[in-house]
């Protein structure tokens, strides 16, 4: 008996000693469970869709004076989406979650109810629990809500104003700004990545008919499919270089 408990205690210690050389942290558990919820998002704005604003203004026709500002918002109540894998590198401390979800009917953000014939819609979204390097995801956010304003621009349109003023047959104003007030949903993520500069790019898709189908009108201009890119940036050097001219 005394050797019985000899062994279980050689056995316990072991195990101590695994879990200690191992570093049995929450760092991996919060950066993973952020990218499962990021991904569910991802897959509730491709499908339920979400309300986007976004303005954009140049002044004089100078870049320096350039400001784009996009915001997005969406809600919804939604069963069945899965998390089909997520892995994690722990050197830079940063979990992948890939969501999926497969459906036959649902009620889009404007109330529509949309028959999608058992479609599939697939998002991936990235998480870390370390600032230092959300660099890149932040970038990646940025260039999905770049995408989805272009997506908006292309299938609903947008409001365009220009003011341009000359005085003795020279221009003294040029002001021109755009505006995005609509929804979009249906949006199929065709690809994402980031440049060998760092910034991050994502490129979306949407079936014309699908839309058409919905809008009870033709977009006009365009072909089966119509794709956009969204571009994000890491660092505001735009910004940093206007300070110092």
């Amino acid at each position: 008996m005394l050797a019985k408990n000899k062994v279980f205690v050689v056995v316990l210690i072991s195990i101590f000693v695994g879990v200690g050389m191992a570093v049995a942290g929450n760092k991996k558990i919060m950066s993973t469970r952020a990218a499962r919820v990021l991904a569910e998002r991802a897959i509730v704005e491709s499908v339920y869709g979400l309300k986007i604003r976004a303005s954009e203004e140049v002044v004089d026709m100078v870049a320096a004076s350039f400001v784009g500002k996009t915001e997005s918002k969406t809600s919804a109540d939604i069963q069945g989406i899965k998390i089909e894998e997520v892995l994690y590198d722990a050197e830079k401390d940063i979990a992948q979650a890939t969501a999926t979800i497969t459906l036959d009917e649902i009620e889009n953000i404007d109330g529509q109810v949309l028959n999608l014939q058992g479609k599939t819609f697939r998002r991936v979204a990235f998480a870390t629990s370390t600032p230092a390097n959300a660099g890149p995801i932040r970038a990646l956010r940025a260039a999905e809500l770049d995408g989805y304003k272009n997506l908006v621009k292309v299938v609903v349109g947008f409001t365009l104003e220009s003011q341009t003023t000359v005085e003795n047959y020279m221009l003294t104003s040029d002001v021109v700004k755009t505006q995005v007030l609509a929804t979009t949903y249906l949006a199929n993520l065709a690809d994402y990545g980031w440049d060998e500069e760092g910034n991050a790019f994502v490129k979306f898709q949407v079936i014309v008919k699908d839309i058409e189908d919905i809008l009870g009108t033709t977009i006009p201009g365009v072909g089966d499919v119509i794709e956009v890119e969204g571009q994000g940036a890491v660092y505001d050097d735009f910004s940093e270089a206007n300070k110092q001219g």
